[in-house]
């Protein structure tokens, strides 16, 4: 059986959730006043620093007495930094819905030894909020990048808490509502929502997480690029441009074009709505269709950056060789790369719905989701 291949392909079939697709006016020659061959502790190299650190304060609305530093090794570094530099003052709970937040749990409960509460939730699923004890620190992600479960909002997070709350928030910042209120430590990385270039990642502090890192000492010892402070007090440098170890100037660069970008869609807001439409194309299309919904169970708590999808047609007898074979036959075709789910989430697709999508392209692509499906149920029916 022939099944008709669609007319119209995406103009950029990249919906990888990480590196994500580059802001869609990006070429290569835009970095060409990047400080390359200069040192980042010039004033060349600290003004761009500084205007990636201010760049980011004024798109996300960051408040200004929060600390913004550029640290090494993207958001697990901003994350790792924070988990062993804060953390032991008192109990923590752990949060998880998903692979990363699992991997926090790892790090806290069995390198670090902390006493924790871990409360965890299956793929779609999220863990009971109301039952958190923000007389504890609370570690969690905002958004579920493998599962594609978000919390809602940040209304479960007390305004009186004893705790500090520390979030990985990196498919989340430029794309969803951050409540700085709620929040004392948040990470992300560049190649996340704005598109940006690995490596390079981002940790903003409360005041309430500079107290605790100036009253503090862990019982272990702390490696060079984890130190936060010095003599009890913080390195207010890390948070002015002066980074721990040598930044990547072509990167930041790169950084500097996509903020750059973010406030010729709109800024946070314009990001925001550009991210929802290409979500909701997606919603739609399931809701139209029977052989295929979201992970995330709650409409309330699903991402509108990494949509999870899994397969539900009885027909399917292995749902991973299929889902990765609809995978590949997609990339064979150029109008879907990198969308399979990640390698610890349940079988499915995993597609990437940042600021920097195009919803047209979204909309080119799934027509040919259909046509992948279709493709391989007559695959399977003709091999059996």
């Amino acid at each position: 059986m022939t099944i008709e291949r669609p007319a119209a392909r995406p103009a950029n079939p990249r919906f990888s959730s990480g590196p994500c697709a580059k802001p869609p006016t990006f070429e290569l020659n835009k970095l060409a006043g990047a400080a390359l061959g200069r040192s980042h502790r010039a004033a060349v190299g600290k003004d761009k620093l500084k205007a990636a650190i201010e760049g980011t304060r004024e798109l996300l609305g960051i408040p200004a007495d929060y600390r913004i530093g550029i640290v090494p090794a993207s958001d697990t570094g901003a994350v790792e930094m924070a988990l062993w530099s804060l953390l032991g003052e008192r109990k923590v709970e752990m949060l998880a819905w998903e692979s990363f937040g699992a991997g926090w749990i790892t790090d806290v409960v069995k390198q670090l030894k902390i006493d924790a509460e871990v409360k965890t939730a299956d793929y779609g699923q999220i863990v009971d909020l109301a039952s958190i004890d923000f007389n504890n620190d609370v570690v969690f992600t905002w958004n579920g990048t493998t599962s594609g479960v978000r919390v809602p909002n940040g209304d479960w997070i007390a305004d009186d808490r004893a705790g500090l709350t520390i979030c990985d928030a990196t498919s989340a910042a430029f794309a969803m509502d951050l409540p700085w209120d709620k929040l004392d430590v948040t990470t992300f990385s560049w190649q996340k929502v704005l598109g940006g270039e690995a490596a390079h990642g981002m940790l903003i502090l409360s005041p309430r997480a500079v107290e605790r890192l100036e009253s503090y000492t862990p019982a272990w010892p702390l490696p060079k690029i984890f130190r936060l402070t010095k003599g009890g007090k913080l390195i207010e440098g890390i948070f002015q441009g002066a980074t721990i170890n040598t930044p990547s100037m072509l990167a930041v660069e790169d950084y500097l074009f996509a903020l750059d970008w973010a406030r010729s869609v709109g800024g946070l807001q314009g990001l925001i709505a550009r991210a929802d439409a290409n979500a909701q194309a997606i919603f739609e299309f399931c809701d139209q269709i029977d052989w295929i919904d979201n992970l995330a169970e709650d409409p309330a708590t699903r991402s509108n950056t990494s949509v999870c999808l899994k397969f539900t047609d009885p027909r399917i007898r292995d749902v991973a060789s299929f889902a990765k074979a609809v995978a590949k036959r997609l990339e064979a075709e150029n109008v879907a790369l990198d969308i399979g789910a990640y390698r610890d989430a349940p079988a499915g697709l995993r597609i990437w719905c940042g600021g920097t999508v195009e919803t047209s392209d979204i909309q080119a692509m799934l027509p040919w989701l259909k046509w992948a499906f279709e493709a391989e149920i007559a695959a399977q029916a003709e091999a059996a």
